[in-house]
Order: C-alpha cells, then sequence, then structure tokens
C-alpha cells in the first residue's frame, strides 16, 4: 500500500479529480494549502532581503494498493501539468503505508482501502 501526496495547482483541481475518477480512483482527500517552491524565489526589498510569500496550493492524497500508484500518477500528471509544463506545476510525493483501518468494519490492509 502506497500513500500518493500530490501538490497541485488551483485551477487544476477539477481536472485532477475527473482524471483520477476516468481512472477508477474515486477515494481521493483534497486540502487546501499554501507554499512555495522554485516558483518563489527571496526578493529585494528596500534593501532588504524579504522571505518569499505563500502561494495557495491543493494537495490531493490517494491512499491505494500497489497496482494503482502508476495509473493514479499518471492521471494527475496528464491533468495538473500545464502545456508543456511551468513551475509550479507541482510535485507527487509517494510513501509507503504501513498500515489502513476501516474505522466502520474494523477492515485492515488492502481491504480497508
Amino acid at each position: 500500500m502506497k500513500l500518493i501526496t500530490a501538490i497541485i495547482q488551483p485551477d487544476r483541481v477539477d481536472m485532477v479529480r475527473e482524471a483520477l475518477l476516468a481512472a477508477k480512483i474515486t477515494r481521493i482527500t483534497i486540502n487546501r494549502v499554501t507554499g512555495h517552491g522554485r516558483q518563489a524565489e527571496e526578493e529585494l526589498y528596500r534593501g532588504e532581503i524579504v522571505a518569499p510569500s505563500l502561494i495557495p496550493k491543493v494537495r490531493v492524497e490517494i491512499a491505494c494498493n500497489d497496482d494503482f500508484v502508476k495509473v493514479a500518477c499518471d492521471a494527475i500528471i496528464q491533468a495538473a501539468r500545464h502545456g508543456d509544463g511551468k513551475i509550479g506545476d507541482g510535485k507527487i510525493f509517494i510513501t509507503p503505508l504501513e498500515e489502513c483501518i476501516r474505522i466502520r468494519t474494523g477492515d485492515t490492509g488492502k481491504d480497508a482501502i
């Protein structure tokens, strides 16, 4: 099992959600977050270095079985990328998911996802 975390532009949320649904991935969590990567660099303002502003982003989280990792990532990449790609399109992180428990039934592991 893996946890896929994607940080994407807010204007791409609907496209990413639709791409995931088309790929038969229906269980997702979406949060509004702020942050910055390469697109925000330190600025010089009145002779002092000013920290970059935080930029609105969206975090998409998907807990899935190993078989769906590539499918989910491909759907996110195709839907989140602007044209041929530009700075700020986002990132995808894939981490091992040690355990999953469905609260309602007590199912664990792959059965819970």
